[in-house]
């Protein structure tokens, strides 16, 4: 007679898998020079999978070269918005005399409300001023090697990105059947379910946030033009950008616009623009964002942004952008796998189901049984 498994307490099972999580994350926080670019190659493989066998099927060309011919034109558009920026940041660099007597005037005029409201004298004021300069000086060559190791670093990161991509684009089907054969011949069917609907909503997610992106830098640069503020497509360049990172890119996109409207027009102006971007952001929230990216990635709020803290404190600015799609991929493999749907449930939204009206429809098993 077979003996019957007594399944572990439930603050058991928990203890493990805190200690297990605890161990990942300790893991992927090592691993965060290989996974980082790893991660961005994957989901820039899914973008550009169709580009990549539309030129292998319709066009005939190699696997190899069909995938670097679409890993071309990725580069191809983000060169253009980097052109872009980089030729509104030129106008703002030769307008440097003008920046520098408009941050001196604005900077006199905090003085005098520092004065009039703190009732600290300009000398102090300025001998701290004077001081903070002295020491940033004196640590200039130290930060100027850290600022180049960053943007080297910061290159040699796309490069990495690049060449998992096409790495992944050319063995994308070895890939596929090694999963295949690991998962076993019974459970084949949910690795199927799992990579379509991986492919699938990932796509669409990172092109419902790219159309997104670019009518909220449309809306914006309108908006800052017809208001008469300088450098009005950078700020809405900078808007439209910082907008795809959920919940904490408004903020980033706020201050910078203010900023950089406060040393080139007048506190008015800046209260215009701030005005403009949380106008934007509450509309792009409650109207554009369900209209374009729509329900593609039901995840609830509360784990969406704990998610993205801890996405933060694990990767830093990549890891709050990668921690949506992440999460969306672990909830398709969770909800398809019998002993993971608590947690697929976790991370879901709660929605309440539809009343159902009229006749009840029998399922196929009910009608066999009939």
């Amino acid at each position: 007679m077979a003996e019957k498994k007594i399944a572990a307490p439930f603050y058991e099972r928990l203890a493990l898998i805190l200690v297990g999580l605890i161990a990942l994350g300790y893991l992927v926080i090592l691993a965060k020079d290989f996974l980082d670019p790893l991660v961005f190659g994957f989901l820039f493989a899914i973008l550009l999978l169709p580009v990549a066998d539309f030129f292998e099927k319709k066009a005939r060309l190699p696997r190899g070269a069909a995938g670097m011919v679409a890993i071309a034109a990725l580069i191809a558009v983000i060169s253009g918005i980097l052109y872009l920026v980089g030729s509104q940041i030129a106008k703002l660099a030769d307008d440097w005399p003008m920046l520098k007597k408009q941050v001196g005037s604005s900077i006199h005029e905090i003085q005098n409300w520092i004065e009039s409201t703190f009732h600290v004298n300009m000398e102090k004021q300025m001998d701290y001023v004077h001081n903070a300069t002295n020491k940033i000086m004196s640590s200039g060559t130290e930060v100027l090697g850290t600022t180049f190791g960053a943007i080297s670093s910061l290159m040699l990161f796309y490069v990495f990105i690049v060449i998992f991509a096409l790495l992944i684009l050319l063995y994308r089907r070895l890939l596929f059947k090694f999963l295949l054969q690991v998962s076993g011949a019974d459970n084949q069917h949910i690795v199927y379910d799992i990579v379509e609907n991986v492919q699938k909503i990932m796509r669409q997610y990172i092109l419902g946030l790219l159309l997104e992106m670019f009518i909220v830098a449309t809306i914006a640069c309108s908006i800052f033009l017809f208001i008469g503020i300088k450098y009005a497509l950078l700020l809405g360049i900078i808007v439209g950008l910082f907008n795809i990172i959920p919940y904490v890119g408004i903020f980033t996109a706020l201050f910078l616009s203010s900023l950089v409207t406060f040393a080139t027009g007048n506190v008015q102006q800046v209260i215009f623009v701030a005005g403009t971007v949380i106008g934007i952001h509450l509309v792009d929230s409650n109207v554009l964002l369900p209209m374009v990216v729509g329900s593609k990635v039901r995840l609830n709020a509360l784990l969406s942004f704990l998610g993205i803290v801890i996405g933060e404190m694990i990767w830093g600015l990549s890891g709050m952008f990668l921690a949506i799609p992440m999460m969306a991929i672990l909830k398709i493999v969770f909800d398809r796998i019998e002993s993971t749907k608590p947690w697929g449930l976790l991370l879901g939204a709660d929605i309440e189901p539809k009343k159902l009206t009229g006749k009840i429809r029998k399922t196929p098993r009910q009608m066999d049984t009939n």
